[in-house]
């Protein structure tokens, strides 16, 4: 079955009033951006004093995403709801009618909007509803003392003894002195009977309480789960940390909260995506409780976005393509209807994380010791290219796509293996599937991703020295592999496509320093630059994978992706030029307005914008290293004004 059409946008929650981007940019205003006309007009076809632009924005370095062409310098937006023209200011003035409103950009940057390839918004929203440890690297004592907070400030009526105390973004390389392996005694050392999880910020790590393991029933009988692992001591009984599927014994335990409540809190996310500049999200991981939200949010108009929900299959249903096929199918009928939704998108788990101590990313190489020896550890192999290869050929020939999590270089190949597979089973050579992550990419399949016409997928923000890449990582895969950390220049030279994606909440949402990152391979917040010189992008590169590379991943480069007629308005105009400025100086972006589909879906000048700015000023940032870091959102979480 084909891929849906693409559906209409829901209303927006807002709209830029006359006093809005007028007074930051000198225009005249940016109201009703969205007529009734069915095509593009014309000027000689609209009544008199209507032009057949709604919006022009001129004096604009205009960062088109196309090849080649002359300068341009201003984008005219119809009625419709596409770009109307591009060119200069003094060609587009013909366009503009007395109620077509015109932005003066002063210089800034005018471009597509960001399409985030691989992220998880719903899930965002309702980690913000519980209390985060930030990703902060703590002492034993110092990490007790903030979870002592935390039940202090849940600790209500009745909290104890069920109550239980759910801790987002917990680093799981972060305890000190490094090295350090989390424990479910430490926790019993709270002055609680309630049982307490920390969720791993990589979503791959929880680590709970005996109370917590006591009420999953998880003891030394218990197995493990397909795709994941309950983590045990030399006597055999729990540790307390869960990797993987694992982590579903106990969260399904969790009370979850209302859907209301969730509603609002995912609403609030996704206006930060919008401030952000994002226009166009593939959310990563979604079965049928993500799609209720989406269904509520989108007849509530607070759906903003473009969405491609990829649809999780776990491991086992892996195995069976045809079921998996039918599951898909099924979800697909009962919410294509819900307005920005458009299906065609399958997520797979091939393997874990890589980083110490979880070593559960599929190696082709065993893991080190961290002292240079070989242990008898290749990672977890979720699904083997045999079953990923059938599955994959019969999404493709029902014209799905597969999107598959490959970290480590044995998952990759495994992924590149299966797309080989359906190639050869289907014929087709345009299914536009998907590795994401790419930690690590064996030299040898660098050139596989062009052969095989496979998407990149990378998520830059981690490319720099940090503890993540050095000291989880580094002394555990040597200097040989470490060097081919995400090798986005090696696989630009290859022929790869890429694509760009963010992967929050697992990091912060700093869209511009993940473009950023790209470029230098250090970031904002990075202690290094990581293989610059080998796998750093150019600007033109950084920004194309983020806009038009992700709409070709997506099956949406024909409606969105770049700055040219007939494309449908999903525009955004920064405060700054990111085509010029220096490199360090892209972190600190700010997007003045987004569109999408000729929409206002945010304007920083107004009351609403104003205030999502300032939430995104206020959001933690990446991998904090400071234990005193972790108060911060602690109170912000709590809601108390002493953060």
């Amino acid at each position: 079955m084909p891929l849906s059409p693409s559906p209409s946008i829901p209303p927006a929650p807002s709209r830029v009033s006359r006093r809005g981007v007028l007074a930051a940019a000198g225009a005249v205003g940016a109201t009703g951006l969205l007529g009734a006309g069915a095509g593009t007009a014309s000027a000689g076809s609209s009544p008199a004093g209507r032009g057949p632009a709604a919006l022009v924005i001129h004096n604009a370095r205009v960062f088109t995403g196309t090849s080649g062409g002359a300068a341009v310098d201003a984008v005219a937006v119809g009625r419709d709801g596409k770009i109307l023209a591009t060119g200069t200011g003094a060609a587009l003035r013909r366009l503009a009618g007395r109620d077509t409103e015109v932005v003066d950009a002063r210089g800034n940057t005018v471009m597509s909007g960001i399409h985030d390839g691989h992220t998880h918004p719903l899930n965002a929203g309702e980690r913000s509803m519980r209390p985060s440890l930030a990703s902060a690297e703590t002492t034993v004592a110092q990490l007790l003392e903030i979870l002592n907070g935390f039940l202090a400030d849940t600790g209500g009526a009745g909290a104890e003894p069920d109550g239980w105390l759910v801790v987002e973004d917990w680093n799981p390389v972060g305890l000190l002195p490094s090295g350090t392996l989390a424990h479910h005694t430490m926790l019993d050392a709270l002055a609680t009977r309630r049982p307490v999880v920390l969720v791993g910020g990589d979503g791959h790590n929880m680590w709970a309480n005996r109370r917590a393991l006591d009420i999953a029933g998880i003891t030394a009988a218990t197995p493990d789960p397909v795709g994941g692992k309950i983590v045990k001591g030399p006597d055999g009984q729990p540790s307390g940390v869960l990797k993987d599927d694992a982590q579903d014994l106990v969260r399904r335990r969790v009370p979850q909260p209302s859907q209301a409540d969730v509603v609002a809190a995912c609403a609030k996310v996704l206006e930060l995506a919008a401030a952000s500049g994002v226009t166009t999200m593939m959310d990563a991981l979604v079965g049928r409780h993500e799609l209720i939200l989406y269904q509520a949010l989108a007849g509530a108009g607070l759906l903003p976005q473009r969405i491609t929900p990829a649809i999780r299959l776990d491991a086992e249903q892996a195995k069976d393509a045809a079921g998996s096929l039918a599951y898909a199918r099924g979800l697909r009928r009962e919410f294509e209807g819900v307005p920005g939704l458009r299906f065609g998108m399958i997520k797979v788990f091939l393997d874990g994380v890589i980083e110490y101590p979880a070593q559960t990313a599929a190696l082709l190489e065993p893991y080190l010791d961290g002292a240079g020896r070989p242990t008898d550890n290749r990672g977890e192999l979720y699904v083997d290219a045999g079953d990923y290869g059938r599955l994959t050929a019969a999404f493709n020939r029902a014209g799905w796509q597969l999107h598959a999590h490959g970290l480590g270089d044995r998952a990759v190949r495994t992924a590149l293996d299966g797309y080989a597979y359906a190639r050869r089973a289907t014929g087709q050579r345009d299914a536009r599937n998907t590795v994401a992550h790419l930690q690590i990419v064996d030299p040898a399949d660098l050139k596989r991703f062009a052969q095989l016409g496979v998407a990149a997928c990378m998520q830059l923000q981690w490319a720099s020295k940090d503890t993540w890449t050095m000291e989880a990582l580094l002394p555990y895969i040597g200097a040989r592999r470490h060097r081919w950390l995400y090798p986005a220049r090696s696989l630009e030279k290859a022929g790869a496509r890429l694509t760009g994606g963010s992967d929050w909440p697992v990091d912060e949402l700093q869209v511009w320093n993940q473009l950023r990152t790209a470029i230098d391979r250090q970031g904002a917040f990075g202690e290094g630059e990581l293989y610059r010189e080998l796998e750093g992008l150019s600007r033109t590169s950084a920004l194309r994978m983020h806009t038009a590379g992700t709409a070709w991943q997506l099956r949406q480069d024909e409606l969105t992706g770049t700055v040219e007629r007939g494309r449908a308005a999903d525009l955004v105009l920064l405060d700054r030029d990111v085509t010029r400025c220096p490199v360090p100086d892209i972190s600190g972006t700010q997007v003045r307005l987004t569109l999408v589909g000729g929409r206002v879906v945010h304007d920083a000048t107004t009351p609403t914008g104003r205030a999502t700015m300032s939430r995104l000023t206020r959001t933690p940032l990446p991998r904090p290293k400071s234990p005193a870091s972790a108060h911060t959102p602690r109170h912000t979480a709590c809601g108390c004004t002493n953060g």
